[in-house]
């Protein structure tokens, strides 16, 4: 989710920085500036611009006192764009922000567009973090987040199941969230969210690395294909496989009688998917993790550029960490 870099939390600041690629956290910065300006004037205006419709002097107009006095909303948006020229009166602005006026610059971050990133920091902006989230355990978080943020309450299982239903686009895991926040009363937990996203968990990619990891070559194939056919990226199905094999080697080596509490803190896992594992190992050895990390490696080396069809390298490494599992039925 959005996070806050300063102290200042106002969303009237006079200027609120938004950095990071992630559309859903930078519209939702926006969202909340122009909703506290026309809650303080509900005839604020408010004008979204694009980095190539503030031009030169463009800033200087928009900023103009009104006869009016009318509080302004002004969003800039793919701010790294900006020309060098509009860069410049942009900074000067910064240096003397009116007090009526709330410009929101949205940053992507990185080396481009540097200098005005440093000014706006320089400038005491309100900034929001908004990282692409690449990773399933910070949208595991996202959603968990989601659903404190509508005053709900939702099981481990449950947020769980729900990313590995939707993936990883946040429009559609939030939307998803609040669907569940409306529908149903009480705790949401993992049967409810399995009766709403049935069909979408079996187009994940952690669904694919379950059925592989359980030895369930024809069932993993199956997902394969249906995650990829939906839009899933060839590097979060090799993700998934790869934490699924490595959770599976930690378990292996973890003391044996220990208990699932202890295990859960001891190997970073909550105490549910120890459960799991637990059950996904039956049939696997040591030898059997090492050559499914293997095949795991050679297939994010293709999915990444490394080969020439990177479904036929998912495809492969499926089949292989499934083998690994149940060797016998080699």
């Amino acid at each position: 989710m959005a996070t806050r870099k300063n102290s200042t939390d106002d969303p009237l600041a006079p200027i609120t920085l938004a950095v990071g690629q992630e559309e859903l956290l930078l519209d939702r910065a926006v969202r909340e500036v122009v909703a506290a300006a026309r809650a303080a004037d509900a005839d604020t205006d408010v004008r979204d611009l694009t980095s190539d419709q503030l031009q030169p002097g463009t800033l200087a107009e928009l900023v103009s006192p009104s006869l009016f006095s009318e509080r302004k909303v002004l969003v800039v948006r793919n701010a790294q764009d900006l020309s060098a020229d509009t860069v410049k009166e942009v900074k000067a602005y910064l240096a003397a922000p009116y007090e009526e006026i709330a410009l929101v610059l949205l940053h992507a971050g990185g080396v481009k567009g540097k200098g005005l990133l440093d000014a706006a920091r320089k400038a005491g902006a309100r900034e929001i973090a908004c990282p692409k989230m690449t990773k399933a355990a910070d949208r595991l978080a996202f959603v968990r987040g989601e659903f404190r943020t509508l005053g709900r309450s939702a099981t481990p299982e449950a947020c769980q199941t729900l990313v590995d239903a939707i993936g990883s686009d946040l429009r559609e895991l939030a939307s998803a969230a609040a669907q569940l926040c409306a529908d149903v009363e009480g705790t949401i937990d993992e049967a409810v969210v399995g009766r709403y996203y049935t069909g979408r968990a079996e187009a994940s990619s952690f669904t694919v690395a379950d059925r592989a990891v359980e030895g369930r070559a024809a069932e993993a194939l199956e997902a394969l294909r249906w995650s990829l056919a939906t839009g899933v990226a060839p590097v979060l199905i090799t993700s998934a496989l790869a934490q699924a094999v490595r959770a599976i080697g930690k378990l292996a080596s973890a003391p044996r009688g220990a208990r699932p509490g202890d295990l859960a803190r001891d190997l970073g896992m909550p105490p549910w998917k120890i459960d799991r594992v637990r059950q996904q190992m039956r049939g696997w050895s040591a030898d059997g993790v090492a050559d499914a990390l293997r095949a795991v490696a050679a297939a994010d080396a293709g999915v990444k550029g490394g080969g020439d069809d990177p479904e036929y390298a998912l495809e492969k490494a499926v089949v292989a960490v499934a083998r690994a599992a149940r060797p016998q039925r080699r």
